[in-house]
């Protein structure tokens, strides 16, 4: 067992309640804050580096052993996760610095922000399927508040619909949690793959298994229930959506990984092939939205589900190397997306709008704000050598080696449209006309705006320079997960035959 793994959760907790002392005083509100956020980075990267070399590591809560009690588990895919809400979770905070209003500040603002990284990384850590939906409630609580403090009229109505179909899912998850129960008499992740391994009743499972992809992709945004995202993350400011839009979908799609590698994985011919027909329908329908909308905020809304499309398109073809591309593309999409949404908010604070008809010529008066958006948007398009192609290049072999070609036509199809869609926004916004007065503009400093986006874009680089080690990396996550055996007796420390017939 290991203390470490624990870590992640119980700082962002403690630094919320702590902040909640401090509502009116705003310099130590950011000072605590900033301390620590980092301190979550810190501990985030050593577990990681220590899972890496060492293996996967687990914490019995309160020395209760599983699978009767409580357990955390880090492994390679939990803790890249963490690592990448880490760091998501400190360029969105410097950028709040500069950003948010004083209203938000004073209601509770910095604490709600760190009870949402608290279920965030509770949610990729746990190894129990009911503390898997106590810490998603943890989040999608944080979330609900974060988005209707300061709110208007129109961030409130759209706030109720995100709050009605996670309330929905929720319900859902329950019912789920209920039937596993009921069919194998246990909890822990670990345990239920053991028990379902040793069922025969393929028909119950298979439903069971339809619940849980139905609530996760309630949660994650896929088709066709994406219908929520694209308006509710449209009005809250620049950080909060970009923390939205980083982080919260892709704890929908993590579960889907995990319970669809772990558990459900009796009969991946019916299973993973429906996945595969989300991920098409997922990736398709949403960059059509981008591509009909002229709307800077709502287009990059939008690709956040074409984009989710390509990360459960590696969890359908179900190979080492199409769920090493899957990985691969989450950690890419975390970093670029998040990178877009700050862009969007830092050019929105210096044209007062997001639309892109009524916007123009920022290149002229702000260059390093147009060139930093080109870097993330020709990422996300998946332009080589930048880490969207090779993400994508891995999904796209391992479709040609499966002889998917549907989905790898779809993905081929949903990259254009991507790149016309970015260069939409880069015409209208930046290339085009100049419609605001050019000694206006250039009163409007962006430099410390664009500070916490630099390192967002930064990384972007590397994971596409560095695509060799980086995909080692992923490819070693994938191996794991797709290995049963290796969750299974890290956490319960027993050597079951059944165990080792669950090795591909």
């Amino acid at each position: 067992m290991s203390n470490l793994v624990v870590l992640p959760i119980l700082i962002p907790f403690f630094v919320g309640v702590i902040l909640i002392f401090f509502v009116n005083h705003s310099r130590i509100q950011r000072t605590i804050s900033s301390i620590g956020a980092l301190s979550i980075l810190a501990s985030a990267l050593y577990l990681a580096h220590v899972v890496f070399y060492g293996g996967i590591k687990t914490l019995e809560l309160g020395n209760w052993p599983a699978p009767f009690g409580i357990v955390l588990v880090a492994d390679i895919f939990a803790t890249m996760m963490v690592v990448l809400a880490s760091i998501v979770g400190v360029v969105c905070l410097f950028f709040a610095f500069q950003t948010i209003h004083t209203i938000r500040e004073k209601y509770y603002f910095y604490p709600f922000y760190f009870f949402l990284l608290t279920g965030v990384n509770g949610a990729f850590l746990t190894g129990d399927l009911f503390n898997l939906f106590v810490f998603f409630e943890v989040m999608l609580i944080s979330s609900y508040i974060l988005i209707v403090i300061g709110g208007t009229k129109y961030q409130l109505r759209e706030s109720f619909k995100y709050v009605a179909i996670n309330v929905f899912a929720s319900i859902l998850f329950i019912v789920g949690v209920a039937y596993i129960y009921s069919i194998t008499g246990t909890l822990n992740l670990a345990d239920i793959a053991v028990r379902v391994a040793e069922l025969q009743q393929q028909g119950v499972l298979n439903t069971v298994a339809m619940l849980f992809l139905v609530v996760f992709a309630m949660k994650g945004a896929l088709f066709p229930l994406y219908f929520w995202l694209p308006r509710s993350y449209y009005g809250p400011p620049a950080a909060i959506a970009a923390l939205f839009g980083g982080l919260l979908t892709k704890v929908g799609v993590y579960a889907i990984i995990r319970t669809f590698t772990l558990i459900f994985v009796h009969e991946p011919g019916f299973t993973h092939n429906v996945i595969i027909f989300l991920a098409a329908g997922t990736m398709f329908f949403g960059v059509l939205g981008a591509v009909a909308s002229f709307d800077f905020k709502r287009i990059l809304s939008y690709h956040i589900i074409s984009q989710i499309g390509y990360m459960i398109m590696g969890l359908g073809i179900y190979t080492p190397l199409a769920l090493a591309g899957a990985i691969y593309y989450i950690a890419h999409h975390i970093i670029v997306k998040t990178a877009l949404f700050l862009t969007c908010g830092a050019t929105q604070y210096v044209t007062g709008q997001t639309e892109l008809k009524k916007m123009g010529g920022v290149m002229k008066t702000h260059p390093w704000l147009s060139w930093v958006f080109f870097i993330a948007a020709i990422s996300l398009a998946g332009i080589p050598p930048l880490s969207g192609f090779f993400s994508k290049f891995a999904l796209i072999l391992a479709g040609f080696q499966e002889e998917r070609y549907f989905i790898v036509a779809v993905s081929l199809i949903v990259g254009l449209l991507t790149l016309f869609s970015m260069m939409k926004i880069f015409t209208y916004v930046f290339w085009g006309e100049q419609k605001m007065d050019d000694t206006e503009a250039r009163k409007i400093s962006t430099r410390k705006v664009l500070l916490p986006i630099i390192p967002l874009i930064f990384l972007t680089i590397v994971l596409g320079l560095a695509a060799e080690p980086i995909f080692q990396y992923s490819l070693a996550a994938a191996n794991q997960i797709l290995d049963p055996s290796n969750y299974i007796e890290s956490v319960l420390g027993i050597d079951y035959e059944v165990v080792r017939n669950l090795n591909r």
